[in-house]
């Protein structure tokens, strides 16, 4: 039962890896200050579980909310940037509360595709509550400034992503992840930064999770 639940929970948030999915065990074991257990080989960098928790009790999904964290970066103008060479910019208050509701709408509208799961507001044994957070936010993206030449980006930024599942009646966390992400076309090609493509790379990005989060939920009960 251990091994087939890091197994579902691995595969949950990251889908398939190169080799199998185990908790560790014995006494080196790595284990968290609540009590979760280390996963090696799953694709996030980290991650960690309670090993005795069966998941396949779960069918309903409690969107717990997310956190959005943004690194601090001192607002400049473009022709300061250019001069201090400057490769992080700082994010208007604008395009920061884009980003929240284009992260926050993909991520609802791929659970509500859930074939096995559906969503609600009210706490029962069979409810998982689903938490997310991105932390240290911070933008590659110059400022504005009209008349410049055209730029060309490989990463428009980056975020660490956190996701926690809770069984929804102990609100103990039963699994947690925790790996940084930059916002880059597939195979990190340049890509001519504006903001019709910007923003089109950033739903890409986040429907990369989102999806991967509803056939991990999915798989659970298959």
């Amino acid at each position: 039962m251990r091994k087939f639940v890091a197994i579902v929970v691995t595969v949950l948030v990251t889908g398939c890896a190169s080799q199998e999915p185990t908790v560790q065990s014995g006494p080196n074991a790595e284990t968290t200050f609540d009590g979760l257990v280390r996963i090696d080989h799953s694709r996030f960098a980290v991650a960690w579980i309670d090993p005795d928790i069966d998941l396949t009790q779960y069918n309903k999904i409690i969107p717990g909310g997310a956190d959005f964290e943004f690194r601090t970066v001192k607002r400049t103008s473009a022709m300061q940037a250019r001069r201090a060479n400057e490769n992080e910019f700082w994010i208007s208050d604008s395009n920061r509360q884009r980003l929240i509701d284009t992260v926050s709408d993909v991520f609802t509208e791929e659970l509500q595709n859930s074939q096995h799961f559906t969503l609600t507001d009210e706490r029962g044994p069979d409810a998982l509550i689903i938490n997310g957070a991105l932390h240290d936010i911070v933008s590659m993206v110059p400022p504005d400034d009209v008349g410049r030449s055209e730029v060309w980006l490989r990463t428009l930024g980056e975020a660490t992503l956190v996701i926690e599942l809770r069984d929804s009646l102990s609100n103990e966390v039963i699994y947690r992840a925790v790996e940084r992400r930059a916002v880059q076309s597939p195979g990190g090609q340049m890509m001519r930064s504006n903001t019709a493509t910007n923003w089109a790379e950033v739903r890409r990005w986040a429907r990369r999770w989102a999806v991967r989060l509803r056939e991990g939920l999915d798989s659970i009960h298959e």
